[in-house]
């Protein structure tokens, strides 16, 4: 993502044949099995407890449990985005322990029922939990299907970030990080990838569009169904589904990659130079990673202010206003679209395992980005290193390093999407470039993006990659720079000084990510600030 202040069980392959959910059958309760029975009971007539991964900056995201294969979601909007929308989402999940309840990650929407296997469950709520106990308890090593037929509604407090966007004439989503459990129950942490099937009713004249490629286009009376499965597993933060009276432009990207954009009607015209940029963009990233890893690409110009961009899943999230009333130049807003694009890469094939891992998505996206800038528009890379070095420990300060994250504040759940994750984590790249080379660097690029390709990944497991494809013990290197209070000496620049926090003014070139931020001023000069203005999720 990125922020704009002038707008403020054994997970089978992918692909692979599933078996479908058991049929669940009533079991008589022998007379010496009454104890047993009796402990259930009292087991699942304990107060609903809301629960999570470990992870230790989002500490009630995810559950145990349970490993997502796929979603299956439905939504039928009722032609305004101020009233709720109709939902149905279908869960199959492998168990790995044995459940007498089921966790789901959902808030705001509310719930009418639940069905386990087919059969009615009982539910409840606790924290941002709903919270599912089946009639027979769940073994681990099996597949079952979750039913839950709910509302899903896009109207929000001022202190929610994230989920339902509302556009001038419909609705897109913008989950990261921890907000698809307020538009659909799910097991929202990106360590639990799944494939998603995704189903949009609408009036008609409404377009619908979501992740992945469109599989059926329902009309139906007044109103018209579009169906879309994605390809590749995908992390909850990551789905994306676009309502409006839009037009959908179709082209053709590299090796005969299809490509398509969702536009306002009205700004077609104005959009369609900045969209046929995407091709040669995607060239240039293949050339320095290999093939781009999905089904389909595309831009989603929303009519609305965001205050951010965002990676989500073969359909990326843009500000209409960034192309078509824009005061950053030409090749800034071109190097951010690659910077989304980059993310597909980095943070959507490759997710974070925890959400400390944040640095590998964010800090490739910058890196890739400023690079493009570097190639393509006369932009120094070294400068613009150069500059993040002097601010580092400021930001580290401010937000912790890079692969340490400091907690997001109270009420601001956002709040991890700070400068040490962006252009701080893209100054760690680069002084891993500066100690291993260039050819070890980009062979560690390719390779990460090759051995993790739908999965979710570990800092732990880059550092491990580094040194297995430099042949070097990187560990203490690493560590520093991913880990330390202070910003480590960079290799090959003795001259490179990093201000004192104490001394140096508070303001940071880059604000803390909120998800809809305030207007601001947009920039009088059009020459690139040293760190990103804008960013990017």
């Amino acid at each position: 993502m990125l922020l704009t202040p002038r707008t403020k069980a054994q997970r089978p392959v992918p692909g692979a044949s599933r078996p479908g959910p058991r049929t669940r059958r009533r079991l008589r309760v022998p007379a010496l099995l009454a104890l047993a029975a009796s402990t259930c009971l009292v087991a699942a007539s304990a107060p609903a407890t809301p629960l999570g991964v470990g992870d230790r900056l989002y500490p009630y995201l995810g559950n145990p449990g349970y490993d997502v294969m796929s979603y299956d979601l439905s939504f039928t909007y009722p032609g305004t985005n101020s009233k709720p929308l109709k939902a149905v989402t279908r869960i199959d999940a492998w168990t790995t322990a044995d459940l007498d309840r089921i966790n789901l990650d959902f808030a705001h929407g509310k719930v009418e029922s639940v069905e386990v296997d087919g059969e009615r469950a009982a539910f409840s709520t606790a924290g941002e939990d709903l919270v599912i106990t089946p009639e027979e308890p769940l073994s681990e090593g099996s597949l079952t299907r979750i039913t839950v037929r709910h509302s899903s509604d896009p109207v929000y407090s001022a202190e929610r970030e994230g989920g339902w966007v509302r556009t001038a004439d419909g609705l897109a989503m913008a989950n990261q990080a921890d907000a698809a459990h307020v538009v659909f129950p799910c097991n929202d942490h990106p360590s639990d990838k799944a494939m998603f099937t995704i189903r949009v009713t609408a009036p008609n004249g409404y377009t619908a569009v979501a992740n992945g490629l469109r599989t059926d286009v329902d009309r139906a009376g007044r109103s018209t169904t579009w169906t879309y499965r994605t390809a590749h597993p995908m992390a909850t933060e990551l789905a994306q589904v676009s309502v409006g009276r839009s037009t959908v432009l179709h082209r053709t990207g590299p090796h005969g990659l299809p490509l398509r954009d969702v536009v306002p009607t009205a700004h077609r015209k104005q959009l369609e130079p900045w969209l046929e940029k995407t091709p040669g963009q995607i060239s240039w990233m293949e050339s320095k990673l290999g093939r781009y890893p999905f089904e389909t690409y595309g831009l989603l110009m929303a009519d609305a202010a965001t205050g951010f961009e965002l990676e989500t899943q073969t359909l990326s999230l843009f500000e209409r206003e960034l192309f078509t009333q824009s005061a950053f130049p030409k090749w800034y807003v071109e190097a951010i679209m690659v910077h989304e694009l980059a993310h597909q890469w980095f943070g959507d094939s490759v997710s974070p395992r925890s959400w400390s891992d944040l640095w590998l998505s964010e800090g490739h996206a910058t890196w890739y980005e400023a690079l493009y800038a570097a190639e393509k528009a006369d932009r120094p890379l070294e400068a613009r290193m150069k500059a993040a070095y002097a601010a580092s420990d400021r930001w580290r300060a401010a937000g912790g390093p890079p692969a340490a994250p400091k907690p997001p504040a109270a009420g601001k759940k956002n709040g991890i999407f700070r400068p040490n994750v962006y252009d701080g984590a893209a100054l760690v790249l680069y002084a891993l470039r500066q100690e291993i080379g260039a050819p070890a660097f980009e062979r560690l690029e390719r390779a990460w993006v090759s051995r993790y390709q739908d999965t979710s990944a570990s800092t732990a497991e880059f550092v491990a990659l580094a040194e297995d494809v430099s042949g070097r013990d990187l560990h203490g290197f690493l560590h520093a720079w991913l880990y330390g209070k202070k910003t480590p000496p960079m290799p090959g620049q003795p001259d490179w000084k990093s201000m004192d926090p104490a001394k140096a003014p508070a303001k940071m070139t880059k604000p803390a990510k909120t998800s809809k931020p305030a207007k601001a001023a947009k920039p009088a000069t059009t020459s690139k600030p040293a760190t990103t203005s804008k960013r990017t999720r």
